[in-house]
């Protein structure tokens, strides 16, 4: 025996080390032989051929002998169908037993009043800054039917490790109700590698329970379901709900699970139960229901009955009972269903009697009155107020949509329900009521249950008078009258999104609120569903001691609906073939009054998003914007001419006109979770630009804002590991109003005491406008950015919000930015540069240009380049200017000794004048002439200098006067010449 069992042990992969024991000591000792409930069978591992053996283990050690010998099992791939197990004794598949269920090759967790084993569930703490958070206390809780998850703003992680014989899948049911809980689903294997990051992160729940399933590989595979609330209101978020867990894929299952309480299985071979019916229970395992005395009362799927309450005020409603055929009604009162309360017991009140008979009201606009008792939408091209139809005039086109402020009987694509606060298993569908003028809260279980009110419509299309255009802001418009009652911390909510489940709260109010209308543009044709939800109280309570408070809506009315009513016609443009066929004026058109003819609006004008009647229809672009060619919205090219103080400054804002993305600086919550508000810009741009987009991406809904500037708020990645979360996206400008130097345009101001003005040149400031309302901005919200040119910016979007407001805001409504940045500077001219000279070297002269200083310009003109030029240097003029002057002095000499010798001469002719005059005295001489004769010069020359030499000649002449101050000139006579020529 013991040699067998070794050799078996060498020839697997798969006899413990602990069977081996018990098989030696065994061996060693006088034990009882083992009967069949002091083991149980097991399989080995596979091997590489998968092949595996089957051997029994003892269920408590040395407690018996003779174990049956090991045998060959069924090979690994072998499996169950839904609804049977392995039998191990005979390896063979049986049905389960009624009362039980079998997935086969799986298993399944529908049981929650503990953890099941297996599962692990613990919370993260968190670091901030210097917040610490402590979360260890912040775990998904088992209730019953479910297991739930944190709603603080901790991370939880609820976990199951599971091994897999072959590839298999894991499917669950969950509630997922709220964007402000970040709610995510993986897988990790063998690898430690993870489900695609773009699939892990769970949708909003589109009903009760959604199903979610995920295909799994064979091997070790840890599936991992976290979340982290995140609420920057009072209020917690709601939490993420699980049920029904089930895995396939395991080696095989070799028992059948038994029905949990309040679900039965009536028959062999089930692969699910089935819950019990509403007033009837079970026991777990059970393979039938038994039925509710007749004083209790149960719900579906319930382990037990609960005695019926004395009946009250809030368990019944009043309402008007339908049209009938007289066209008349009645108001009557009605227990809600289902009824569990009881009017036989003490203190019960009884349901109050029916009204008396009235005339019913009118129906709707564009319904009309069929047989007296129901109301028919006009046929297409018709309209009414609530009477009769008629066809719309000639030049005329009916106003589509639907108006409802007549309520006797609840529209077919309205819809009413209600929605505890703790999922509890409800089936009051009641939650608003019709009531003639008005439709209305009923009462609830509890007053913190959630009274829902759904209107679906199919789409949206413009009517022929407006045209489309990627520029338009309204596609269509809801707006409700509404008004509130309440006692206690009520609140009304109204949302907007893809469906029931996927709505986005847009607005809410608390407390009593009087009689009022609010009005929602709708700019995306996705956005077909709206919600009104009504809660008495936000702590969650049993009682219901404020049934008495609630809310009223008097009428719903949304425009341009696709298969919509209509309640009027409007004028429209006419073509010239077919006088009553509508069309759309051109673009930059407005229609005439009481016509369908079209008229140019002025120039730079765009045309209002409502009907385009009337000159007034044509609305001005703001200052430094011009319109687009649908004339439907203003725009700017990023380009600004502007005087300042005398002088021209043009801007080119290209380079800041793409996509810019800024936050403020780092919010926490009460919890020490950290949050921003990012900020998208595209600040300006031609038609085919990008616009600026904030995305929410908590959810798979990724609902998105577009336009000019939108905010919204984000978590650092931490919090959801691998990428930013961004939520609660809104425009705070989608219409761009005109771009200036004031402060003040369009009642948008942008006061300067909140960003100072630092030099001389001014700020260019873009203003924007949303239309969107809310109840804090029923004007909209608005933003400007005032640009403002900073040389020493280094980086390349410098926006900060005002110093007194860190989120850019102060009230919510108008939002405030400066954004420094050398590109904000004015286009460089030839007024922004100097000339350089340097000295002549060499002959060559450089001439260099340079920015004047400080520089406050960007782009523009270039600065000239480097003119080099030729040159005469200064020795080179003071080289010339000493030849010149030498020059000068010789000419001036030469020129001297000229007329010095002229001089000579002419003193010598008056010498020799006189001479021949003192010969005859009192006698003149005749002069023959005055002139010198012919020859005579040199004659006279080649006397005078053949004696002495120049300079003895001008020595001699400074000797030649005498005492008495006469000149001695001495006279030669012929005679005297010829002793001196001998």
């Amino acid at each position: 025996m013991i040699v067998n069992h070794v050799l078996f042990s060498s020839g697997t992969q798969g006899v413990s080390v602990i069977f081996l024991l018990h098989l030696l000591l065994t061996e060693a000792t006088e034990l009882p032989s083992c009967k069949e409930s002091d083991y149980h069978f097991e399989y080995t591992d596979c091997d590489v051929l998968g092949s595996r053996w089957r051997v029994a283990i003892p269920n408590k050690p040395e407690t018996c002998t003779g174990l049956p010998d090991p045998v060959k099992g069924t090979q690994c791939t072998f499996t169950c169908n839904e609804g049977e197990f392995l039998d191990m004794r005979t390896q063979e598949c049986q049905k389960c037993a009624a009362g039980t269920y079998s997935l086969g090759t799986g298993v399944a967790f529908d049981e929650w009043d503990s953890l099941p084993t297996g599962f692990v569930t613990h919370g993260i703490n968190m670091n901030f800054g210097d917040t610490y958070t402590n979360c260890s206390n912040s775990t998904w809780i088992p209730k019953g039917d479910y297991i739930a998850s944190n709603t603080d703003e901790c991370t939880s992680t609820l976990s199951y490790a599971v091994s897999l014989k072959k590839p298999g899948s894991v499917s669950f049911q969950y509630i997922y109700p709220d964007n402000h809980m970040f709610f995510e689903f993986y897988v990790q294997n063998d690898q430690c590698q993870s489900t695609d990051s773009q699939n892990r992160w769970m949708r909003i729940s589109e009903s009760d329970w959604d199903y979610h399933y995920v295909p799994l590989s064979s091997g070790n595979n840890v599936l991992y379901w976290r979340t982290t609330g995140f609420s920057l209101s009072a209020n917690t978020a709601k939490p993420v709900l699980l049920k029904n867990i089930a895995i396939s894929g395991v080696s095989y299952t070799s028992e059948c699970f038994h029905c949990k309480p309040g679900t039965y299985s009536d028959k062999p071979g089930a692969a699910r139960c089935v819950p019990c019916a509403a007033n009837s229970y079970s026991n777990k395992g059970a393979t039938a229901c038994q039925t509710c005395d007749m004083d209790k009362y149960s719900g579906i799927g319930s382990g037990a009955c609960t005695q019926r309450p004395a009946c009250k005020t809030s368990d019944y409603f009043y309402t008007h009972t339908p049209c009938d055929s007289s066209a008349q009604t009645q108001l009557m009162y009605k227990w809600t269903e289902p009824k569990i309360c009881s009017e036989s017991l003490e203190g019960a009140v009884k349901l109050p009697a029916s009204g008396e008979m009235m005339s019913c009201p009118p129906c709707n606009p564009g319904f009309f009155s069929s047989n007296s008792s129901s109301c028919e939408p006009c046929p297409r091209g018709f309209y009414s107020n609530g009477t009769e139809c008629s066809e719309c005039p000639a030049g005329t086109e009916p106003v589509v949509g639907f108006e409802y402020k007549w309520w006797n009987k609840m529209p077919s694509n309205m819809r009413s329900s209600v929605l505890s606060s703790e999922y509890s298993s409800t089936d009051r569908s009641t939650g608003w009521e019709v009531a003639g003028e008005y439709i209305y809260t009923t009462p609830s279980d509890q007053d913190s249950d959630y009274m829902m009110l759904t209107l679906t419509v199919p789409g949206y299309s413009l009517p022929h008078s407006l045209r489309e255009d990627n520029e338009r802001v309204e596609l269509s418009r809801i707006t409700f009258v509404f008004e509130t009652k309440c006692t206690a911390d009520c609140k009304l909510y109204f949302m907007a999104g893809q469906n029931e489940r996927n709505n986005m709260v847009v607005e809410s109010w608390s407390g009593t609120i009087g009689k009022q209308s609010y009005s929602y543009l709708i700019k995306t044709n996705s956005t077909v569903s709206f919600s009104w939800g009504f809660q008495r109280t936000g702590a969650f309570d049993m009682k219901n001691e404020y049934s008495s408070d609630l809310a009223k809506i008097y009428s719903v009315h949304l425009t341009n609906v696709i298969g919509g009513v209509a309640s009027e016609c409007r004028q429209c443009a006419l073509t010239g073939t077919d006088s009553d066929s509508c069309v759309s004026c051109a673009p930059g058109h407005y229609m005439v009054y009481g016509t369908g003819v079209c008229r140019h609006c002025p120039p730079n004008t765009i045309i209002r998003p409502e009907q385009p009647v009337g000159k007034e229809a044509c609305i001005p672009c703001g200052p430094n914007t011009y319109s687009n060619k649908g004339r439907s919205a203003c725009m700017s090219d990023c380009t600004l001419a502007l005087d300042h103080k005398g002088e021209s400054l043009y801007y080119d804002f290209s380079s800041m006109g793409n996509i810019t993305g800024f936050q403020s600086s780092p919010r926490f919550t009460s919890k020490g979770l950290q949050y921003f508000h990012h900020f998208s810009v595209a600040l300006c741009g031609a038609e085919s630009r990008a616009v600026a987009s904030c995305v929410e991406n908590v959810t798979e809904s990724k609902r998105e804002v577009k336009g000019y500037i939108c905010q919204s708020t984000v978590v650092p990645s931490e919090i959801r590991g691998q990428s930013v979360v961004s939520s609660q996206p809104f425009s705070i400008g989608d219409t761009l109003i005109g771009v200036t130097t004031e402060s003040k345009l369009d009642d948008i101001s942008s006061f300067v005491d909140n960003f100072p003005v630092e030099s001389d040149l001014p700020d260019v400031i873009f203003y924007y406008r949303s239309r969107e309302t809310t109840q804090a901005c029923k004007n909209g919200r608005s933003s400007s950015i005032r640009l403002r040119c900073d040389p020493s910016v280094t980086v390349k979007n410098y926006i900060s919000p005002p110093s007194n407001c860190s989120e850019g805001t102060c009230d919510g409504c108008s939002f405030h930015f400066l954004w420094r940045s050398q590109q904000a500077c004015p286009l460089c001219s030839e007024s922004n540069y100097k000339e350089i000279v340097s000295a002549c070297i060499q002959g060559i002269q450089r001439t260099t240009y340079v920015w004047q200083q400080p520089l406050r310009c960007t782009g523009g003109v270039s600065l000239p380049p480097l003119k080099i030029s030729t040159c005469v240097t200064l020795d080179f003029w003071l080289k010339f200017g000493v030849s010149i002057g030498t020059v000068a002095a010789v000419l001036l000499i030469t020129i001297s000794c000229y007329f010095w010798k002229r001089t000579r001469k002419l003193q010598y002719k008056y010498s020799k004048l006189m001479m021949t005059a003192g010969d005859k005295e009192c006698e003149l001489p005749a002069a023959d002439s005055c002139a010198i004769m012919e020859g005579e010069d040199a004659e006279d020359d080649l006397i005078y200098l053949s004696k002495k030499p120049f300079f003895r000649k001008i020595k001699s002449f400074s000797r030649e006067r005498t005492s008495d101050g006469f000149d001695s000139v001495p006279l030669k006579s012929s005679a005297a010449q010829e002793i001196e020529m001998s």
